[in-house]
């Protein structure tokens, strides 16, 4: 199975919907616990990276910020 990759500020889908209804999820902190803010109602929850990666459906968007600071990828 493949790793999801997410980063810091991408707006994330979960499997289960919060009690709120909304099922989108921003990342604002990474480390070894994950902290996730709802976009519906603003409630922010602490999860282990671990239960995290595998209630995580997919990344609806990216954060902007992130790939302008990367810049173009070159290659090699």
């Amino acid at each position: 199975m493949e790793r999801k990759v997410f980063q810091l500020g991408d707006v994330v889908q979960m499997k289960k919907a919060h009690p709120c209804g909304s099922n989108e999820m921003e990342v604002i902190r990474m480390g070894m616990d994950i902290r996730i803010r709802c976009v519906g109602c603003k409630h922010s929850v602490l999860v282990p990276r671990a239960k995290f990666e595998s209630k995580l459906k997919k990344v609806l968007r990216s954060n902007p910020q992130i790939i302008s600071e990367q810049g173009p990828e070159s290659s090699f």
